[in-house]
């Protein structure tokens, strides 16, 4: 892959890209996401509608050993799965301002004892926990996708770092 194609995160370049050919890559990198994380671990997803972010989800609510086939929760705007750990799927796709989003008393998600995933994550960035894993995903093709992997504090970093064999990657 030609590095120049992948593009910045919100403003900063992603420690790790990740080129997933197929939804079930996607679904496989995100159940080494699953597999590795830790009560409190927070991921948030940015990428256009139908770039995966709910496959990824699948993937990561696979790798918690959850039995169900996670779906979008746009509509109830968290659904709660369980797993070795809860898995914690916030969607702010219909929320329209940071007010709304701020309203909806999330840190308790966020702070509590399972995993937090986030679609539309960048509709409140300024609110959501300072320490995280933000993964922008970019439909380059017809299946064809780059995840943006840019970890926020050291946690994140060793979670990046282990996920990196998984990737064909570009390190920056």
């Amino acid at each position: 892959m030609d590095k120049k194609r992948v593009g910045p995160l919100l403003g900063e370049e992603a420690a790790l890209n990740c080129i997933s050919p197929s939804p079930e890559q996607t679904q496989r990198l995100g159940r080494a996401l699953g597999e590795s994380a830790n009560v409190g671990d927070v991921i948030l997803l940015v990428g256009d509608l139908g770039a995966g972010k709910t496959t990824l989800t699948q993937g990561i609510a696979w790798g918690l050993g959850v039995a169900e086939y996670a779906v979008s929760p746009s509509f109830v705007l968290v659904r709660q799965y369980q797993g070795r750990l809860p898995l914690y799927h916030v969607d702010l796709y219909r929320l329209e301002n940071v007010a709304e989003i701020g309203d909806l008393g999330l840190d308790e998600y966020f702070y509590g004892k399972g995993v937090s995933v986030v679609e539309w994550a960048d509709r409140g960035l300024v609110l959501l926990p300072p320490e995280h894993l933000l993964v922008k995903i970019e439909l380059v093709g017809e299946t064809e996708r780059v995840l943006h992997l840019q970890p926020k504090g050291k946690r994140y970093e060793k979670l990046v770092e282990a996920l990196a064999d998984l990737c064909e990657i570009q390190k920056d």
